[in-house]
């Protein structure tokens, strides 16, 4: 049975299996170019960018993800019974208080990201201020803060950067591969055809890789997060009628991106993304949620 306990052991531990997944993939990879192109460079230049996006998804992947969303510090001034809310509830997790940030978009939506509990930021939309009232609210900040305390936050940003770089590589191996197809016959145009090919499989399986990494995340940290949340609160109405009315609102998020959408409480693309099949989607259906929210036995 997942408890916060084996949560964070198991997302620790997965977060450094992903890591050094990534490294293995980009240095074989790297070693196959060179060996293929008679170009040792190629894999020391392989080893290098592995090693430095690893360090980038570790240390700076929240800015990445904050800088994708559109999230901008909240001024305090502007949002008290936001910061009102984060701080209490974050004094009663027993967690550093986390930076705040405004996401301006209709669509009600948050999610957390961060590298550990002191460098933690919480993100919610306008359109999510706009819809709730302090109970829901209180249950949704609850929510991401019990991904803060679960350790959930680096796994799931890491991923954001990671899944995000082999799109890129996708990309690189496609032009590389078509403009050296064109220079001819010859060993240089035989290795622009062999990246043109390499392109092409990344083309076609980095969507399927980027899932598989977020299906990998497991939905029930999802569950177990709303299950934290209410223990949070002690009022588990409050993220049941909140998750309601964030379902009932079909608008996409205008910065809705597959590498981040597994972060946010809800599936940031509306009504399109619920018609994902259960099984390929980053979120557990809401009517499931809500049925072990209110299922949540409170101990007095």
């Amino acid at each position: 049975m997942a408890t916060v306990y084996t949560q964070q052991a198991r997302n620790t531990h997965r977060t450094w299996f992903l890591m050094a997944v990534f490294l293995a993939i980009i240095i074989g990879l790297g070693y196959f170019i060179s060996y293929y192109l008679g170009n040792p460079l190629i894999l020391y230049i392989a080893i290098i960018v592995s090693v430095l996006m690893n360090i980038a998804s570790y240390w700076w992947s929240a800015q990445i993800v904050l800088s994708m969303s559109g999230a901008v510090l909240a001024p305090k001034e502007q949002y008290v019974d936001l910061y009102r809310i984060v701080e209490n509830l974050a004094i009663t997790a027993g967690l550093p208080m986390p930076k705040v940030y405004i996401v301006t978009d209709p669509s009600p939506n948050a999610f957390a990201t961060g590298r550990n509990k002191g460098h933690a930021v919480v993100a919610v939309t306008t359109g999510l201020l706009q819809i709730l009232n302090k109970n829901e609210l209180e249950g949704v900040i609850a929510h991401e803060l019990s991904h803060i305390g679960n350790k959930d936050i680096l796994l799931s940003t890491v991923v954001v950067v990671l899944v995000g770089f082999v799109s890129i590589l996708a990309n690189i191996f496609m032009r590389g591969g078509l403009a050296g197809g064109r220079r001819g016959n010859n060993r240089e145009g035989n290795g622009g055809n062999i990246l043109a090919i390499v392109g092409i499989i990344f083309v076609i399986l980095s969507p399927i890789f980027a899932k598989l990494i977020q299906l990998a995340i497991s939905r029930k940290r999802e569950f177990l997060a709303d299950a934290d949340g209410v223990l949070l609160t002690r009022y588990p109405e409050g993220l049941a009628s909140a998750l309601q009315k964030i379902s009932g609102v079909n608008i996409p998020m205008q910065h809705a991106n597959n590498a981040t959408a597994h972060l946010f409480i809800a599936n940031p693309f509306g009504s399109a993304g619920q018609k994902i099949s259960g099984l390929f989607s980053t979120h557990p259906p809401v009517e499931q949620r809500i049925k072990a929210i209110l299922g949540t036995q409170i101990l007095n």
